[in-house]
């Protein structure tokens, strides 16, 4: 049995004494801001929409809805696990955020709800985050910028299609991201036996049919590093008026072209002890390239030697332009997937279901949607450029009491918090008086 009150050893002449008489105490009050986010742009709603709900109409208790929006929210506030619903399911903030005046769904219908995740189920989700891309552009831009790039997610069960991959030193899968600035486009689980560039061709295809589909003069780029760099895409590229800048893995044919101008790099290091980086550019057919294309050297000499790198580019832009302002922008695309790894636990795919693991990537990428859309109305203000983790802990854990009743829910926070100004600005953007 609880003890009524506690004690603890005095502060001088005071006694400190304890109880569980608090009532309802909340460390998510923050959850309501993206709730207002969600009813703005209908995301958790729509993705509901997406699923078949197969079970008996008479014996549902949690709608479909409810239970996406108890899963998404949740991966938003940093509960990575169906068994941290358990106890989450109780909690009030996540309660109202989610539109229920009661107990949430526990872990085993959550469960069964991702264990009946197909492929068509993980399209129509993709389809969501392109409309909704296209949703958040009041005209068409006159170009966009598509980055593919692929990382390893650790596995360390009986998942299906685990392979070891001698890269990464260990079991692994592969997932596909596509970014268009910090819009999220594709999270696509793959095995890693496979290359780095398995299936972007079929996905770029896809998505140049869709935008081209509300977007018909717009100028569409694609961009990754050398692993992309497949005869096969780039040709691809060039029949359907893609633009591309991929990194090329350099080898002896390019270094030898590339070879005078590196000598002029090198004699100035020697002739003045620090490094100078500059660019070449020069045409360039490899054996299986039915034409030839243009390559931007990045040349660099230092106390290690020589260190070029090389892209194959479709523009005539000035070499130094092309290389440090539009082909290193896609270390940006880093920091996007390091928030979905990272921060919304897209390596959770711990199940030995495949489309169970693919539906997790979906539910990380809609978290991370909802942070972006959030981040819209943080214009101007220190949280703007935060990652989604620190947006979490600065303005999602929010510890507060609630009180229930018929007529009124209130969150109550504490006087001390340090960002209540941003946060009731926020609360006036979000939600106008």
């Amino acid at each position: 049995m609880v003890p009524q009150k506690l004690t603890f050893s005095p502060l001088s002449r005071r006694q400190i004494e304890t109880d569980f008489s608090g009532g309802h105490i909340t460390s998510d009050a923050g959850l309501l801001l993206l709730r207002e986010v969600d009813k703005q742009h209908r995301l958790t709603q729509r993705l509901a929409e997406t699923l078949t709900d197969q079970r008996d109409p008479r014996m549902i208790r949690h709608e479909l809805k409810s239970l996406v929006r108890q899963r998404v929210y949740g991966v938003a506030g940093g509960y990575e696990d169906l068994n941290d619903h358990e106890a989450l399911r109780f909690d009030q903030a996540l309660q109202t955020a989610t539109g229920n005046a009661s107990t949430l769904a526990g872990k085993s219908t959550l469960c069964r709800m991702e264990q009946a995740m197909d492929r068509q189920t993980i399209v129509k989700a993709h389809e969501l985050l392109w409309h909704h891309f296209i949703e958040q552009h009041e005209k068409p831009p006159k170009e966009i910028v598509l980055d593919f790039d692929g990382t390893d997610i650790p596995v360390h069960g009986d998942q299906p299609g685990k392979f070891f991959n001698r890269y990464y030193d260990h079991h692994c899968y592969f997932p596909l991201y596509v970014f268009c600035g910090r819009h999220l486009l594709v999270s696509y689980l793959r095995t890693s036996n496979r290359g780095d560039a398995r299936h972007s061709w079929a996905i770029l295809a896809l998505l140049v049919r869709f935008i081209r589909e509300y977007w018909p003069q717009t100028r569409i780029v694609f961009r990754g590093d050398s692993h992309f760099s497949k005869p096969r895409l780039l040709a691809w590229c060039d029949r359907n008026q893609v633009d591309y800048i991929v990194g090329m893995a350099r080898n002896q044919r390019l270094e030898a072209l590339a070879a005078p101008a590196m000598d002029k790099v090198r004699t100035y290091y020697e002739a003045h002890g620090h490094k100078l980086a500059s660019t070449f550019r020069f045409r360039y057919k490899a054996r299986s390239w039915h034409k030839p294309r243009w390559v931007v050297a990045r040349l660099e000499y230092g106390p290690q030697g020589p260190n070029p790198r090389f892209v194959i580019s479709s523009r005539y832009d000035d070499g130094f332009k092309l290389y440090y302002e539009q082909y290193c922008a896609r270390g940006d695309m880093e920091n996007r997937i390091k928030d979905q790894q990272l921060d919304l636990f897209a390596g959770r795919t711990s199940s030995t279901h495949w489309w169970t693991n693919q539906w997790r990537l979906i539910l990380s990428g809609f978290a991370y949607t909802l942070f972006e859309r959030l981040r819209v109305h943080l214009k101007n203000t220190p949280f703007e450029r935060m990652s989604a983790g620190t947006l979490r802990l600065k303005l999602i854990k929010v510890g507060a009491v609630i009180i229930r009743n018929t007529r009124r829910i209130r969150v109550l926070m504490s006087d001390s918090y340090p960002h209540k100004n941003d946060l009731s600005a926020l609360v006036q953007r979000l939600v106008p008086q």
